[in-house]
């Protein structure tokens, strides 16, 4: 499931056993993202708390399926398969239109090859939004003032953009740490996220 050692649920002990509790699935399996930390158990705890408060915080103004959106275009192009199918799979669920969804993505996977995404699916405020997590997953140097004002014209208030900001960067991290220990989806429950969004600290899988 890695290319590092990893510490199976049913083996863990301690601090680690701790945070498995804390994280697991209804079915009690820990998603191989979180496996991946095993060996260091700070960094495991330190990428739920980023995760949980990026992505599945009440005070979130953005619309969640939007910050899924945004995963799962920066999680294309970052190449990053695993990202892609489970949050694709979030992102379908929020929806709960499977066409729109389908459509979505679509339009995302095009953009690979085009430079920009285009969907009759999609607001302009909602293109705005990708096309800057493009920019700065791509080009993060080349971010000036100019593309932060491009986002309030299209809409985004200044608090939106530090959450469309946070996610990608979050994404640029869970890519990486995916890629660069080799995580696959083996075993693991697509679409499962801690959605009780009112209390931070409940990192519970449904």
């Amino acid at each position: 499931m890695t290319f590092i050692k990893t510490t199976a649920p049913h083996k863990a002990s301690g601090k680690l056993k701790t945070l498995y509790d804390r994280v697991k699935g209804p079915d009690g399996h820990v998603d191989n993202i979180m496996t991946a930390h095993s060996l260091r158990p700070a960094s495991l705890e330190g990428h739920m708390v980023l995760y949980k408060n990026v992505l599945h915080h009440s005070a979130n103004q953005t619309p969640k399926w939007i910050l899924e959106m945004i995963g799962v275009y920066v999680s294309l192009l970052n190449e990053c398969s695993y990202c892609v199918m489970h949050h694709f799979e979030g992102l379908r669920s929020l929806l709960g239109d499977d066409d729109k969804a389908s459509a979505i993505k679509n339009a995302l996977t095009s953009a690979l090859n085009t430079g920009k995404v285009s969907s009759s699916v999609l607001s302009t405020r909602e293109i705005a939004a990708l096309d800057y997590a493009a920019m700065l997953t791509k080009t993060p140097g080349a971010i000036r003032n100019n593309h932060i004002a491009a986002l309030r014209t299209a809409g985004w208030d200044d608090g939106e953009i530090l959450e469309i900001n946070q996610v990608t960067a979050y994404f640029a991290y869970a890519n990486r740490t995916v890629l660069g220990l080799g995580v696959s989806t083996d075993g693991d429950t697509l679409g499962l996220s801690p959605n009780n969004n009112d209390d931070e600290n409940d990192w519970g899988h449904q």
